[in-house]
């Protein structure tokens, strides 16, 4: 899909390929070093971690082959780990509109978030074993049969809309899809993510 939008007044500014705002925390990333030719896509991610700072750590170590650009926090937090002009390891084995590999050409955003959840004895639970309460539950009926997702925070979603504007003013973004979309392997970012209409993601 075809994006054109900005955003006027933003908190945030990229310089020097680094955003810059309220929040904004950044973290060294030192093990992903190769040049990106031009962003020109968006790729949305949940962490699946217990928290913002636990995905943090974990994408930053050397001896993980993941990383990402940016981590929104729950609270509307920012971590950036990677430069935006540096390849991040965010959407493995990829392929989407014709193209593979899509680490080379994309932007990888990480959302906190403890993704699908399932029922047990009651409760909701993550993969990570963290038990979710009914109030963050987002139930979802399009397939087949009830799925459960980890909401996202209201906040959260209003950065990540925000960020995504800043990102399309400063580079040449013409698509932001989920990570579901460009391989069979994941479901993330979920049907739980309620973007603006102006920043549909297919």
């Amino acid at each position: 899909m075809i994006l054109d939008y900005g955003v006027f007044n933003s908190q945030f500014s990229i310089v020097n390929h680094r955003l810059e705002g309220d929040g904004v925390v950044h973290v060294d990333c030192g093990k992903n070093t190769q040049v990106i030719a031009g962003p020109d896509m968006i790729i949305l991610h949940y962490t699946a971690g217990s928290s913002v700072m636990s995905s943090v750590r974990y994408l930053a170590r050397p001896d993980v082959a993941a990383s990402a650009h940016l981590v929104i926090g729950r609270a509307g937090e920012v971590v950036q780990l990677v430069p935006f002009n540096i390849v991040a390891w965010h959407a493995g084995k990829s392929r989407y509109a014709g193209r593979s590999g899509l680490n080379h050409c994309s932007l990888g955003i990480e959302l906190d978030n403890l993704g699908q959840l399932r029922q047990e004895g009651g409760k909701f639970v993550a993969e990570c074993g963290v038990v979710v309460p009914f109030d963050e539950v987002y139930v979802d009926e399009a397939g087949s049969g009830k799925t459960y997702w980890h909401r996202y925070t209201e906040v959260q979603e209003r950065v990540l809309a925000e960020v995504c504007g800043v990102l399309t003013d400063s580079y040449s973004i013409q698509e932001i899809v989920g990570h579901s979309d460009v391989t069979e392997r994941k479901v993330d970012p979920g049907p739980a993510l309620q973007l603006p209409d102006w920043v549909r993601y297919y």
